[in-house]
């Protein structure tokens, strides 16, 4: 509803200047008061045009308001201040509207977007630094979707990467099991029911010491193997490769499991390897050098190498300047950023190739693929996609800005303008959180706000652990409350608790803020959590579970009552803001989708859960005698459950019918 009255209201005052005085403005300042006795939107329209129309800006806006008037859904306007516009609405009429809801299943927008988010090296468990990234991605996929978008999910498998060859380094010389012996292994660990990504976990930490326990000279040997290994995997068709590839895969079925558990899903695995021996990067590079996006370093500190030149940098012969990048080095290896471009050509269909495609994995509604060299027919078109987002790291700021910007150099201009570097900061422990889990942590460091996690050194929290303790912790509390409650079920309840907490706790914050996770505040019942929100969800259907009605057969009901004598007044006020924050719905979606910003939705979510609380509080919705009221009372309940149950979907988390 509110976005619907925005967009009502802007329309007619583009017309209005149009008529009035000949302007054509484009975008009309439109925003929500901090409080509701300055009407429910204001403009300061007023002050943008008091220097073209040579007024006072209170004259101008003084005579916008005398032809606004009788505009559908408002009840009128008035000039505040120096020459602000506030604008009331028609309450009776806004409750209609809210009422009728907005569709979830949204017609098509027609844009066809590609998220890629998780991108878990696949060479030891998943940890709570990746939770972060698949659920951020997770929930964009939900807004986009619920925006109308067609959205392929993808997930890089960089299986060619150092940190698995220094597992592969791990199990063929720490270890000193030879290919077979490795196969063996996971066959042995597969039957007793032990975990590969968490063997892994562990020998992953003692192959990165082992690298610098030796002498100098044993550590320089060391360092030689781990890259002659590297390779080995990239080139493909050896023993080492071999164990990789069966390490790797082994290890990206955990990940998958791991993060079905938080109902994420995926719809193509794009590996590394595939772009290696598909020779995507060959293409690119021929692209590139016909562009003249790069250039070959004759002299200098880069002789040999080719490299690209960022906008504006003039480039003399041999003077290599410092704002340029390499891109292949002078002994012919593609660097990242290279391997980078010619996958991000492939997304927007621009490379000419394609992978092989083979399912790999199978969701209750749908595969997922995975790439090959030599794949299966038919499979879906993946690929060629019109806007893409990427769910990575603040720390690859920079390799992100240059394939963007080896974008624009080709001429691609509004695929550059797609690309969205979705970037989010690091997660940390408290140090509470840190003794909870176990770690001797000093007293130096309990003092510190937070503490970083480290897969080389070992320290950090395996994801499934995680979740295993909040659930833990979680049942521990339904058991006491759901005693007539059987198993099954209030092991559902707790899981959807567990679930709901930690997705909420990693989507409350900013994605530029550095998380500090903890048990204790995730978990919480108070206060901006996951499960404070589903507790609001909770006690709204016990409304109606304690009424013997439904939401459905209230909202009909409310429809042949006048709402108006319930929205006026001072004791009206709370009512009527809950119904304005059930209302901004799609206003939410769309500033999330422009920011790319999901935390909107998270403070949304909390902020109608805490305003249906109020409004549960200061009125006595089921004793109430006056049935037209009751009805209005319930109607009111009806709307913000509706709401509730939306904005926690689209976070991605489950309503309990109990807690």
């Amino acid at each position: 509803m509110y976005l619907e009255l925005q967009k009502r209201l802007g329309s007619r005052l583009r017309s209005l200047l149009e008529e009035k005085y000949g302007l054509l403005v484009e975008n009309i300042p439109l925003e929500i008061p901090p409080d509701l006795k300055f009407g429910e939107l204001a403009t300061p329209i007023a002050f943008e045009l008091a220097r073209k129309l040579r007024k006072a800006p209170r004259i101008i806006a003084q005579e916008i308001v005398s032809a606004l008037n009788g505009l559908e859904g408002f009840a009128g306007f008035e000039v505040a201040g120096a020459g602000y516009i506030n604008a009331r609405l028609d309450r009776a009429a806004g409750v209609r509207l809210v009422v009728g809801g907005e569709s979830l299943a949204r017609a098509s927008s027609g844009l066809h977007s590609l998220v890629e988010h998780t991108s878990i090296n696949p060479n030891k468990a998943a940890h709570i630094g990746h939770l972060r990234n698949a659920i951020l991605g997770d929930t964009f996929v939900r807004l986009l979707r619920a925006a109308g978008q067609k959205v392929d999910v993808q997930n890089y498998i960089d299986n060619t990467g150092v940190q698995v060859a220094d597992v592969v380094v791990g199990f063929l010389h720490l270890e000193g099991l030879p290919e077979a012996e490795v196969r063996q292994l996971l066959e042995v660990l597969k039957g007793n029911g032990e975990r590969i990504d968490y063997y892994c976990w562990d020998l992953y930490a003692r192959t990165s010491q082992w690298y610098e326990q030796g002498t100098a000279e044993e550590n320089e040997a060391r360092k030689e193997l781990r890259y002659a290994t590297l390779h080995e995997i990239e080139r493909g068709g050896n023993d080492t490769a071999e164990v990789a590839e069966m390490i790797s895969t082994a290890v990206l079925r955990r990940h998958l499991e791991t993060m079905q558990r938080l109902d994420i899903e995926y719809d193509f695995l794009p590996r590394e390897s595939e772009i290696l021996h598909l020779k995507f990067w060959e293409s690119a590079f021929e692209q590139l050098k016909q562009t003249g996006v790069l250039y070959f370093e004759s002299e200098g500190k880069n002789k040999g190498c080719w490299v690209m030149t960022r906008p504006g940098a003039e480039v003399a012969e041999g003077d290599l300047d410092e704002d340029s990048k390499v891109i292949v080095r002078s002994n012919g290896t593609v660097t990242y950023v290279g391997k980078d471009i010619a996958y991000h050509l492939w997304k927007f269909g621009l490379l000419g190739k394609d992978f092989g495609y083979q399912p790999f994995f199978t969701y209750p509604d749908h595969e997922c693929w995975i790439s090959t060299e030599q794949g299966v027919e038919p499979h879906p078109h993946f690929g060629g996609a019109q806007a893409i987002y990427n769910v990575i790291d603040a720390r690859q700021s920079d390799p992100q800005a240059n394939v963007i910007q080896a974008l624009r150099g080709m001429g691609h201009v509004d695929q550059a303008n797609r690309y969205t570097h979705f970037s989010y900061e690091m997660v940390a422990l408290t140090p509470r959180c840190a003794v909870e889990l176990g770690y001797d942590v000093s007293e130096e460091d309990l003092k510190r706000p937070y503490l970083e996690v480290s897969g080389r050194k070992g320290f950090g929290v395996k994801a499934d652990d995680l979740i295993d303790k909040l659930i833990a912790a979680t049942r521990a509390e339904v058991d006491a409350r759901q005693t007539g409650r059987d198993e099954a079920e209030r092991q559902k309840i707790a899981g959807q608790i567990a679930i709901g907490a930690l997705r909420y706790f990693m989507l409350k914050f900013t994605r530029n803020s550095v998380i500090a996770f903890d048990f204790k505040d995730a978990l919480s019942f108070e206060g901006e959590t996951g499960p404070y929100i589903q507790y609001a969800v909770v006690r709204a259907r016990n409304i109606f579970r304690k009424g013997e009605t439904t939401p459905e057969a209230v909202l009909a009901e409310f429809a042949a009552i006048d709402p108006a004598a319930y929205l006026e007044g001072e004791a009206a006020e709370d009512i009527w803001s809950l119904w304005l924050r059930a209302a901004r719905r799609t206003l939410v979606l769309e500033q999330c989708i422009a920011t790319s910003e999901p935390a909107y939705l998270a403070k949304h979510a909390f902020q109608l859960a805490q305003e249906f609380n109020n409004f549960y509080h200061r009125h006595h919705i089921l004793t109430e005698e006056d049935p037209k009221r009751k009805t209005f009372l319930l109607a009111t309940a009806a709307v913000a459950l509706r709401e509730l149950v939306v904005a926690l979907s689209w976070l991605g988390i489950e309503s309990p019918e109990a807690m």
